[in-house]
This record gives C-alpha cells, sequence and structure tokens, in this order.
C-alpha cells in the first residue's frame, strides 16, 4: 500500500497540472470589455475549428477585425454551422471589443448575417 502512495501523488499531481493548463488556455471574457459595441461589415474569412470559431469582418473604417464566437457546440446551438454564412456576406456584430485599443478583436453575443439572427450568448447580449 505505502508502494502506490507516490505514483497517485504524481498521478494526481499530472491531472490537476492538465485541468490548470486548460483553463489557463481558455480564457473567457477577461480580456474583453465590459460595455458591448455593434461591427458593421462583410465577411472576409469563416473558421469553424476549436477551440472556437472566428470570423474575420472587414470593415469600411478599421480595416479587418477577428470576431471569436463561442465554443463549436455553443455556437452550432445558435444555429450558426457551417455553410450558414459564406465570404462576402454581410455582417452585424455586437459583442465585446478586446481591452487592448491597438487590438481589432471582438468576443460575439450576437451575429447577423445576411438579415438572419444567431444569438451566441442570449444570456449576455445587453438591451437598453
Amino acid at each position: 500500500m505505502a508502494g502506490l502512495f507516490p505514483t497517485r501523488v504524481v498521478a494526481g499531481s499530472l491531472v490537476a497540472m492538465l485541468f490548470a493548463a486548460s483553463a489557463y488556455g481558455h480564457h473567457g471574457w477577461s480580456w474583453a470589455e465590459a460595455d458591448q459595441i455593434e461591427l458593421t461589415g462583410t465577411i472576409r474569412e469563416i473558421s469553424m475549428a476549436p477551440p472556437h470559431p472566428t470570423l474575420n469582418v472587414a470593415t469600411e473604417k478599421d480595416g479587418v477585425w477577428l470576431v471569436e464566437l463561442g465554443n463549436p457546440r455553443l455556437t452550432e446551438r445558435s444555429g450558426f454551422v457551417e455553410g450558414a454564412a459564406k465570404i462576402g456576406d454581410p455582417i452585424v456584430v455586437l459583442g465585446n471589443r478586446s481591452l487592448d485599443p491597438d487590438e481589432k478583436r471582438m468576443k460575439a453575443v450576437r451575429i447577423t448575417v445576411s438579415g438572419k439572427v444567431y444569438d451566441i450568448y442570449p444570456d449576455r447580449i445587453q438591451t437598453n
């Protein structure tokens, strides 16, 4: 029994480190402003790959923005699935922009593509 203790300690430590690394890698909302903005533009690139599907959105005034959606399962639940949008589609994004004012990046809570609304994080949508 005493010989198993070091093995259990090592195994437990490894599992704890994996969870900590995973939590650190999944940054949540801490990098984004509390207030929401609306971004209007045209889809330039779509990626549905984990950990978060993303869109590159070209705007008239600010250039290209990186828009992060929810995790793949959450994004799919909103109805936004592969083929729901294509490059060149007009889009309006409601979300929280990066705290870094030099970074053109935001986390979307709602996207509207060609008039169709996808609520990715309905509980986070701020209304007046």
